[in-house]
């Protein structure tokens, strides 16, 4: 059984749309493209260290979106991310819009059609599996409950509109913090690992 980490750039309204760049989508109209940019200014050694867990080399699971934006950049800039051009990318992508990966540059690319490839794919052999951006697909993730763990950097900032990480599939599940920082800048780095069901009761009884 293979784990399926989400990793996630969000704002404290949990907006996950277009945190790299104005490019990276502005669909929607939406105009706050890169507000994560303004917060990797400023140095912070133990943020450096937390993100070289961040970018530790596994296997990738991607949304077609992301890796539209992905596909023509890392394989010119490995420098920036050791290991992303050698580690499996699992792409989802329906029958309508298929990504044609025989004609990709992009090296070690498998195509999954539906939720029932990732559960396969989940319960195969294998490694820990990342999941970044692809706000559908995590939409899809959480609806199927195929998220073992949630790895999630929250900016200090509201934007009010866009993508967001919990949406309308998100299922009620518990989670048990298994690691977190806080920078200088008022970013908080947070590990969670799933815990089962979500427990209720009266408070003080």
């Amino acid at each position: 059984m293979r784990k399926i980490i989400l990793q996630e750039f969000i704002t404290l309204d949990g907006v996950m749309q277009a945190p790299g760049g104005p490019e990276e989508d502005a669909s929607s109209d939406f105009n706050y493209g890169g507000w994560v940019a303004p917060y990797f200014a400023e140095a912070d050694e133990a943020a450096d260290e937390f993100m070289k867990k961040w970018m530790a080399s596994t296997d990738i699971l991607l949304g077609r979106k992301t890796f539209d934006i992905w596909e023509p950049f890392w394989p010119k800039h490995a420098e920036m991310w050791p290991g992303i051009n050698d580690v499996t990318k699992y792409v989802t992508s329906t029958t309508k819009n298929r990504v044609d990966i025989e004609k990709s540059d992009w090296k070690n690319l498998v195509l999954l059609k539906n939720a029932d490839d990732i559960k396969k794919l989940k319960a195969g052999r294998g490694g820990d599996i990342k999941v970044h951006g692809s706000s559908n697909l995590a939409q899809t993730l959480f609806k199927h409950d195929l998220v073992d763990e949630l790895c999630l950097m929250t900016f200090p900032i509201t934007l009010g509109f866009g993508k967001r990480l919990f949406g309308e599939g998100t299922i009620s599940a518990a989670f048990k913090l298994t690691d977190s920082l806080i920078t200088k800048n008022g970013v908080i780095l947070t590990y969670y690992m799933r815990a089962g069901e979500v427990k209720t009761g009266t408070v003080g009884v």
